[in-house]
């Protein structure tokens, strides 16, 4: 195996409420770093993440490249997180937000385009690929932006202008200005098509090494493909050398592929559907709060008392009157959660959907679901995690009511009884009342019927 010496990168995952940019951010670490891939050298890849992803940590980060990096140096800077086009009587402005930004103080917490320009500038490398993954769902709110607009901007055009003096600079954005950028799980569909090329996926040489122009056609293609044409990267590689950007094969010439736990990768149905954080904005809520972006199994017991596992945690909730709703709700705006609906400006609005109703609410999910969870906290530790992540996107899938997917629900059913054995009861019970029972088609009866035998 070999090393790619000059390699140098800064990868940022912002988080917030956008959590999936971290695990985008520390994907493309590790393919960049594996030694049997990308092989670039473990010290010279900055990875910023979450609390370590504020503005103070991105432009230090950025400077360390400028001081380390030479000009025969390949450097890829990669942003995932938001970033927006400001107007307002002053003029417009570009801004990327890092982790705890202030949208009433964007000049002093967020990054603008002319600062990240000159930053960029500054390093000494002749071929630098610049990654923008921006046009992400959610973000700031309008209504607290006086006398300004905002759109989502994929990318500052001050560093389009500083990137194109050169013969070596070259910018790939996740998705056009008026496009929305998928996440996925664990990556996003514009972080998972460059990481299949930076393993090798449409390498045009096979000559072990990656190339710009391959990374960009790749990327280019496979994007639109993914999200049946509704997200298409910015290729901006005009005049550019087509320069090596990495090995794809830790120096040698037959493709590796994507590792094994990047093989099966879930792209959410509609931009925003996977975001986890609740939006809290303009709600008023008394006493200590905490957001939790991640998934809470167990069940859900009623009043002020919630029970994770074996622990029992009590928590004031207020909800100024609305249902208090556990997960997967984005409410975008919205003005009140109550069942199954959500309230946005008069309408009701269906998450992926047109309006509507959801026709099951999460206490009722709950319930039901119960015996099924019990049943995984008593399965094996080595099975037990994967297991729960397969009852949560039952959960999700049921969620939606007669849109449900039948054989999704049937994979899911079917997986769970190989993993635990001991929930195949639950599992059968779980469609028994007719709440449940009708939304199986005849793929999930057929896996049900097996599980009986």
């Amino acid at each position: 195996m070999s090393t790619f010496t000059d390699g140098h990168a800064l990868l940022v995952g912002v988080g917030a409420d956008l959590a999936n940019t971290i695990d985008d951010a520390k994907e493309m670490h590790a393919i960049l770093t594996d030694e049997e891939r990308c092989a670039y050298p473990q010290g010279q890849v900055q990875l910023l993440t979450g609390e370590g992803a504020k503005r103070a940590d991105v432009l230090a980060g950025l400077d360390k490249l400028a001081q380390t990096a030479k000009p025969d140096s390949t450097v890829i800077v990669y942003f995932s997180g938001h970033g927006y086009r400001v107007e307002s009587q002053f003029g417009a402005s570009h801004f990327l937000m890092p982790f705890g930004y202030d949208q009433s103080a964007l000049g002093k917490t967020a990054i603008s385009g002319l600062e990240f320009a000159t930053k960029l500038q500054a390093i000494p490398a002749k071929k630098l690929l610049l990654l923008l993954d921006c046009c992400h769902a959610g973000g700031l709110d309008p209504a607290t932006l006086q006398g300004a607009t905002l759109a989502k901007s994929p990318l500052p055009p001050e560093a389009t202008a500083v990137l194109a003096q050169g013969r070596g600079q070259v910018i790939i954005a996740s998705s056009r200005a008026d496009e929305l950028s998928y996440a996925g799980k664990p990556c996003s569909a514009f972080t998972l098509a460059l990481l299949e090329s930076l393993c090798g996926d449409g390498a045009s040489q096979q000559d072990g090494k990656v190339r710009v122009a391959d990374l960009a056609i790749f990327t280019g293609g496979k994007v639109p493909q993914r999200t049946g044409e509704k997200q298409h990267p910015i290729l901006n590689y005009k005049e550019a050398d087509n320069f090596v950007v990495a090995f794809y094969a830790g120096g040698e010439a037959k493709a590796k592929g994507l590792p094994t736990r990047l093989q099966k990768v879930e792209i959410e149905p509609t931009p925003g559907a996977f975001q986890a954080a609740i939006n809290q904005r303009r709600q008023t809520v008394t006493g200590n709060q905490q957001n939790i972006t991640g998934n809470v199994t167990g069940p859900v017991i009623g009043g002020n008392v919630g029970q994770i596992g074996n622990n029992t945690t009590t928590t004031n909730v207020n909800t100024g009157g609305g249902t208090y709703a556990a997960r997967d709700i984005n409410v975008s705006g919205g003005d009140f959660i109550g069942r199954d609906k959500v309230n946005v400006s008069g309408g009701f609005y269906q998450p992926g959907g047109t309006v509507g109703t959801v026709n099951q609410a999460a206490g009722d999910l709950t319930q039901h679901f119960a015996p099924l969870e019990a049943a995984v906290r008593a399965a094996p530790a080595e099975t037990r995690q994967q297991a729960q992540a397969k009852v949560e996107e039952l959960k999700a899938e049921t969620a939606k009511g007669e849109r449900a997917d039948d054989g999704k629900m049937a994979d899911l059913v079917g997986e769970l009884g190989g993993l635990v054995p001991g929930a195949v009861e639950a599992l059968v019970g779980l469609f028994a009342p007719a709440a449940l029972g009708k939304l199986a088609g005849g793929a999930t009866k057929y896996v049900l019927g097996k599980l009986r035998k």
